[in-house]
């Protein structure tokens, strides 16, 4: 993908063409083999890191004149720090492999038009006092540079991550294989959220089929074709996201006590199904395999007064804690079950349930800090009260 997209920005071909040794990693753009002056008034070799904005496979104008480099603090001939462009100092991992120690900024009056400007400029601030020691250095070394390439689940460059310089906790989530199994409304809110992230595998399990409905409880906008053709909702949702990335695989069945089996061996389960026996034959099997799980459940009810009331729910288990699921999750069929197509169901509410249930999971996998280790969570719309419970000790 690198390749493809320095081909394709004419200002990161410019930069190869005339010598620079240009690489593109985790989104960021790299120059390596900078000169510049140590405190030791030495000449040395760096690298140059930059954000790179995109629009789709090619460098647009970069969002930010501010950089990063990989070395120690650049320094005039006479081994003084270069102070103008100073902004801060500090060891920091921007991605598997890629770990800078300073960032500098020098911010022309608009801006910089594109990136061959913007490293360019910095590449002479920086060499010009390595150059004064000795005139043979040069930052063009046409040397090649063998491509860095991961093998991204994404079909384009993941810069939300980059820009915001989170690339190497975000890559905690790439090893893992994720089912949903149920998706309604919350499930398909769940995919859409979990897609985004670098999981490598996204298992759906639903066979029921996407209906006029459930467009409207569902992220997207389905067209009327779609919804003509009468696809099952995972073979629906598996057309909208394989857009953006690879490794989602549609199941179009509905677990149960002969294919219990499929939910076998995956890193983590999000539990997005209506019945309570369903729900506890998944929990029970889970629980037995050691499998991390975040179970979702909502109910919406109409006031006397003609206000909706409602509670979201989202109880984790984990392989060190399932001793409230019995206390905490319904688990018996019961008629509203059987009469959920009926049930209110409410876009905002699924999406809420959705993020939740995607924040718990990214709190047990090491993505945010979890102080409480909370594993039962509802949240409701009348109080606007969120709750925080079974905690572990």
């Amino acid at each position: 993908m690198s390749h493809q997209l320095i081909n394709r920005s004419a200002d990161l071909k410019r930069l190869q063409d005339e010598g620079y040794e240009v690489d593109v990693r985790a989104n960021y753009l790299l120059v390596h083999s900078v000169p510049y002056v140590n405190a030791q008034k030495q000449v040395a070799f760096g690298t140059l890191v930059s954000e790179l904005t995109l629009a789709g496979d090619v460098a647009v104008r970069p969002s930010t004149h501010v950089i990063h480099f990989v070395g120690s603090h650049p320094c005039t001939k006479d081994g003084a720090p270069i102070i103008q462009i100073a902004h801060a100092s500090a060891t920091q991992q921007l991605a598997e492999k890629l770990v800078i120690q300073h960032s500098f900024s020098n911010k022309p009056p608009d801006g910089y038009a594109d990136y061959y400007e913007k490293m360019t400029r910095y590449i002479e601030i920086i060499s010009s006092a390595a150059r004064a020691l000795d005139s043979r250095v040069d930052a063009r070394t046409f040397k090649p540079i063998e491509s860095s390439e991961s093998g991204s689940v994404f079909h384009y460059f993941d810069t939300a991550s980059s820009r915001a310089g989170i690339t190497a906790i975000s890559a905690k989530l790439s090893p893992l294989r994720i089912a949903i199994v149920g998706l309604g409304g919350t499930g398909s809110y769940v995919l859409d959220l979990v897609a985004k992230t670098s999981a490598r595998e996204i298992h759906l399990f639903d066979d029921d089929l996407y209906l006029q409905h459930n467009a409207f409880r569902a992220p997207g906008a389905a067209s009327l074709d779609d919804l003509r053709r009468q696809l099952t909702k995972v073979e629906y949702l598996h057309g909208v996201y394989a857009k953006m990335r690879s490794g989602i695989v549609p199941h179009a069945v509905r677990i149960d006590e002969a294919n219990i089996d499929l939910l076998h061996g995956f890193d983590f389960v999000f539990i997005c199904v209506d019945r309570g026996s369903a729900r506890r034959l998944i929990l029970d099997a889970l629980s037995v395999q050691g499998t991390s799980f975040v179970d979702v459940g909502m109910g919406v009810e109409m006031t006397a007064g003609g206000k909706l009331w409602a509670i979201c729910r989202i109880t984790a288990g984990t392989k060190g804690k399932t001793d409230h699921l019995d206390t905490r999750v319904p688990m018996a069929d019961t008629d509203q079950d059987a009469a959920y197509t009926q049930n209110i169901q409410i876009a905002d509410l699924n999406a809420l349930n959705a993020a939740m249930a995607v924040i718990k999971w990214k709190k047990i996998v090491g993505v945010y800090e979890d102080t409480d280790q909370e594993h039962h969570s509802t949240y409701s719309t009348n109080f606007h009260l969120l709750t925080s419970e079974e905690k572990v000790a």
